[in-house]
């Protein structure tokens, strides 16, 4: 009766889904240089979270072919603790990748990045469902 229950117990246990990081979902960046955002992606990926551009928009919120769909936008992403994450972001308007800090309060993410001592403030990406 013991073996059935720990059988038991363990099968249960091996069931439970992994709980998902709270950053992970569809995010919509806030306008770049040029009016235009996009509808990133963020799932688990090696030790860490990537975000990926799934739709791009131009400043008038339309959907619009580009280059940069399938891109990786973020990775190498941690959580740091209370909602901050570092890793790498690649800002397409620019061509440049920064050192990311990203703050995660609600459905806002807060996206900053630096690289080579020159900062630049992302805007607020909104959480979409």
């Amino acid at each position: 009766m013991k073996r059935l229950a720990m059988a038991a117990m363990l099968a249960a246990l091996v069931s439970v889904p992994a709980l998902a990081d709270p950053l992970e979902g569809n995010w919509l960046t806030a306008p770049d240089d040029n009016g235009n955002s996009g509808m990133i992606e963020v799932t688990p990926c090696g030790g860490g979270l990537c975000g990926t551009l799934t739709r791009a928009f131009d400043p008038a919120g339309k959907e619009v072919q580009s280059p940069q769909v399938g891109r990786r936008i973020i990775w190498d992403t941690v959580p740091k603790g209370g909602g901050e994450y570092r890793g790498k972001v690649y800002a397409p308007d620019r061509d440049k990748t920064y050192n990311s800090k990203l703050i995660l309060s609600g459905d806002n993410l807060s996206v900053s990045g630096c690289v080579l001592g020159i900062c630049r403030e992302g805007g607020v990406w909104r959480r979409q469902q």
